[in-house]
């Protein structure tokens, strides 16, 4: 059997409603092990809070996600998010904690302690110097801040990494920088990730798949490759036309 048979992530007719209103209105889907997958859309599309569904920081008003053949409600929740990494554009580094042991608050939640030497091996996947590990948040640049970020996510040895807008207050190098580590960290750990992104460029970049959302709906689910050559439908065709539009101005400026 392949991956697909056994996919990683489910969602069956997930829906979720706020005050009459459908932000996420049946959605089914299933994401195999080992895959990296873009959710595209405009603001208030859905993609965060079906994203959300999954760590159950959302449950659902209708439907079920499943995770590794299991639906989430019936795992208990700090053994559920334990399996998850999650990294979120706030980062949300606790202030008066060092850099260490902010990486440690997972495990240490959990019963567990992570030793030094595991906190400078997770400050080198992000490609930061293990003496970072004693300084303060207060003392670190946004794109450092935000590699501590993807450590932490990464200390618990997750199955799954959700990731929700996690370069979008990151300037365009940094930007550009850590989304190629975190796909390389993507590949190295065997790792699955659902990052949720309004941005098509990094979209096509970053992922094997790219699933486009629309008032609570997927409309789209397509391979970066066919949405450059046209699939995907209108809306789908919308987003990737912001960047090809760059793209033909940029080509257009060096001639």
């Amino acid at each position: 059997m392949t991956a697909q048979d056994h996919p990683l992530l489910e969602f069956c007719d997930v829906r979720k409603e706020y005050g009459g209103t459908l932000a996420v209105s049946g959605v089914t889907l299933a994401i195999p092990q080992g895959q990296f997958v873009a959710l595209v859309g405009a603001s208030g599309s859905g993609k965060s809070t079906l994203l959300k569904t999954v760590n159950r920081l959302v449950e659902p008003s209708g439907g079920s996600v499943r995770f590794d053949g299991e639906g989430v409600e019936n795992r208990p929740l700090a053994a559920l998010r334990h399996k998850i990494g999650y990294v979120f554009q706030s980062i949300g580094l606790f202030p008066h904690m060092t850099v260490g042991e902010n990486i440690a608050i997972g495990p240490k939640l959990a019963g567990d302690r992570l030793s030094a030497r595991r906190i400078d091996e997770l400050l080198g996947l992000v490609d930061l110097d293990p003496e970072m590990a004693k300084r303060m948040p207060d003392k670190l640049s946004g794109g450092q801040r935000q590699r501590i970020g993807v450590a932490r996510a990464l200390a618990n040895e997750p199955q799954l990494l959700l990731m929700d807008e996690p370069f979008g207050a990151l300037d365009p190098v940094t930007r550009d920088a850590l989304g190629e580590r975190v796909r390389t960290l993507h590949d190295e750990l065997t790792l699955t990730t659902v990052m949720v992104t309004h941005d098509m460029a990094e979209a096509l970049l970053l992922a094997d798949r790219v699933l486009v959302m629309d008032s609570g709906r997927i409309v789209a689910d397509e391979t970066p490759h066919n949405l450059l050559s046209g699939g995907g439908g209108d809306i789908a065709q919308g987003l990737v036309a912001v960047p090809r539009a760059q793209f033909e101005r940029l080509a257009e400026l060096s001639r």
